[in-house]
């Protein structure tokens, strides 16, 4: 097991995190009770899950996936039912997560929060906080501070929840010993090896011998039907010459979509707040208002020290450091209406009165405004012909999809027709087999449906068409055979005297596992030594001192009675004999590795209660699945089911 560990670290790391989060993989995603669909896939504590939140989860988690694995990544790995039952099932747990939340009354205070955002190094220069840095962060995050701060709340209540839970799991020392004695065991082994090309000269390959494994191999020499086609396609390059936009119209998109090529104002804005809490009597809001309309007189007086004044008297810790700034103000995106208007109002450089809000009393003032900008139609231009385009050729080839499936049907003796009517180019392809091709990778015409069309009776033994097929969105293709070869056994003349080479092979293989075996059965008689090579120390730690075909059975082998021999077959070699004299651990043990071992197992079983409580809370919410289509073939195959 820890040998898999090391080769595959970084995987394992980013499994951990899946693991202890699995429930979570869609946090981030904002719940939406009114989202543009009626269809329910589920019910959690009363609430529904909606068709297109299940949809932005799995696209969520699929981007994550993308951006995690690179190169390796394969959509083909995430078009399943049962991942797409996996994001269900982690979108009911987070709600009833949520749930549990809610009923808890767990909450964060606002000094774990500014504290938390203080300390992130990603947001420190020079060893600093750095507001400018932590704003740019937010802009490249495509969040606002608001909902990184709530998103920070929202992680620090699961962990409240959650942590305990993983805690509880217990992993009993003499287990993680025991696990890391496995794999620190040292074995003292000698080799003896027994090639088959020394065997060679014993083997005669009889023509009965051929003949048998040509009968009993036929599927290594078969070869597949094949067959030359003709095609036409129809797709968007193909409709996009038949379509034009004029200027006019052009315009006319420009003009009703403005608001599209508007950069709105910029105001960057600070402020100054004295807090009354929520409760707070008629006194006390008094109180904090007379402070803040004492120091809006001394602004008034000096609008330029508003940065000072507001590091030595805002009561809002988490800006007063900065001078009280608060980033980008946008209409309809701030928390306080009041605040909102009271900006809004400002001047560059203007002190507003002062403003109350849920949070209390502010002073505002606006420290940078940029105006509204608008890009002329000539830059835009070009981008605004291609989406003009863009519904007409939609609408086109709806037309000539229609008339291309019906003529390729009508018309079933040619592609002729249909190529004359569209003014399409009838293009050939040669070796095209029933299955896809690796070779040709994403070409359309390695389309599975497409393929399977060309190779049906109709058009095989009939010489027909084959109808329109659809191989992606708004691609049409319909093709004919040429030339046609069926399936084949290619005839043993031809395929013997590989097949000689192959039985010659096995035969010497099995001749050295022969003399190897009467070696082991000659050594244990022994017990002597005589042969064999000099002794090599391997573990699973150091484990390139014996051929890596060999290692795994030589770890295995049963070593209660030394010395203990062991064959197996070592291939491209021949047949191998190890011989093990000691077994014992390393005189030097790696204690932090093995602490970091225990620490890992421990995380494991830690998610492993971590599931088993989610399970409970899933119940306890009475959640429920409602869709059966996209998860039916998932629970066929024994998918967890939720409750």
């Amino acid at each position: 097991m820890f040998e898999f560990i090391r080769n595959h670290k970084r995987w394992i790391q980013v499994m951990l995190v899946l693991l202890a989060a699995s429930f979570l993989v869609v946090g981030g995603m904002a719940t939406n009770e009114n989202a543009d669909s009626t269809v329910v896939v589920a019910n959690v504590n009363g609430k529904k899950i909606t068709q297109p939140e299940w949809e932005e989860a799995q696209r969520q988690q699929v981007d994550q996936y993308r951006t995690m694995m690179g190169a390796q990544f394969d959509q083909k790995r995430f078009d399943t039912p049962e991942f797409k039952r996996e994001i269900l099932d982690n979108l009911i747990a987070q709600r009833a997560v949520e749930a549990e939340i809610e009923r808890s009354h767990l909450t964060v205070g606002d000094d774990l929060l500014v504290n938390t955002i203080q300390q992130n190094d990603e947001f420190k220069t020079a060893g600093k906080f750095d507001v400018d840095v932590y704003k740019a962060a937010l802009v490249n995050a495509r969040m606002t501070a608001a909902q990184y701060e709530a998103s920070l709340r929202r992680n620090f209540v699961l962990r409240q929840l959650t942590g305990t839970v993983q805690e509880t799991a217990f992993l009993p020392r003499t287990v993680a010993t025991r696990m890391s004695n496995i794999f620190d065991e040292e074995r003292e082994v000698q080799e003896m090896l027994f090639p088959a090309s020394e065997q060679q000269a014993q083997v005669k390959v009889t023509d009965e011998m051929i003949k048998a494994f040509y009968d009993k191999n036929a599927t290594l020499f078969q070869v597949p039907e094949k067959a030359k086609i003709d095609y036409v396609v129809l797709d968007a390059a193909a409709v996009e010459g038949m379509v034009s936009v004029t200027d006019a119209e052009v315009a006319e998109f420009y003009k009703a979509n403005s608001k599209r090529f508007t950069t709105p104002e910029e105001r960057l804005y600070s402020h100054i707040q004295f807090k009354f809490a929520k409760d707070a009597s008629a006194a006390d809001k008094a109180a904090a208002k007379a402070k803040a309309e004492a120091v809006l007189a001394e602004l008034r007086k000096a609008p330029a020290t508003f940065a000072d004044v507001a590091k030595a008297k805002s009561q809002d810790v988490s800006t007063a450091e900065q001078g009280g700034e608060l980033g980008q103000a946008k209409k309809g995106e701030m928390i306080s209406p009041a605040i909102e208007t009271a900006v809004f109002k400002l001047k560059q450089g203007d002190i507003s009165d002062v403003v109350e809000s849920d949070q209390g009393y502010h002073i505002v003032t606006v420290t940078k405004l940029a105006p509204e900008t608008v890009k002329p139609l000539d830059e835009v231009k070009d981008a605004l012909v291609a989406e003009v385009k863009k519904p007409k050729m939609s609408k086109k080839y709806s037309e000539l999809a229609q008339t291309f499936t019906e003529t390729v049907y009508d018309q079933s003796a040619s592609l002729k027709p249909v190529a004359d009517k569209l003014k399409l180019k009838i293009e050939t392809l040669d070796n095209v087999t029933r299955t896809p091709n690796p070779a040709l990778a994403q070409s359309p015409l390695n389309n599975a449906k497409f393929l399977s069309a060309v190779f049906s009776d109709s058009v095989v033994k009939n010489k027909h068409n084959t109808e329109a097929i659809e191989v992606k969105p708004s691609m049409l293709v319909a093709a004919r055979i040429v030339e046609y070869s069926p399936a084949a056994k290619r005839p043993l003349a031809e395929v013997q005297d590989i097949i000689r080479m192959r039985v010659a092979q096995q035969e010497a293989i099995s001749l050295a596992k022969k003399a190897g075996e009467a070696k082991i059965a000659a050594a244990k008689a022994s017990g002597d030594a005589a042969g064999f090579g000099a002794a090599k120390v391997v573990s699973r730690a150091t484990p390139t001192a014996v051929n890596q075909a060999a290692l795994p059975v030589v770890l295995k082998a049963d070593a209660s009675k030394l010395p203990a021999y062991v064959g197996v077959e070592i291939p491209g070699i021949g047949y191998g004999v190890y011989r093990i004299s000691k077994v014992s651990q390393p005189a030097k043990v790696d204690e932090a590795r093995r602490t970091a071992e225990q620490q890992e197992i421990a995380e494991r079983l830690g998610q492993v209660e971590m599931r088993g409580y989610v399970d409970a809370l899933k119940e306890k919410a009475k959640a429920k699945i409602i869709v059966k289509t996209e998860v039916a073939a998932a629970d066929a195959k024994d998918a967890p089911a939720a409750k």
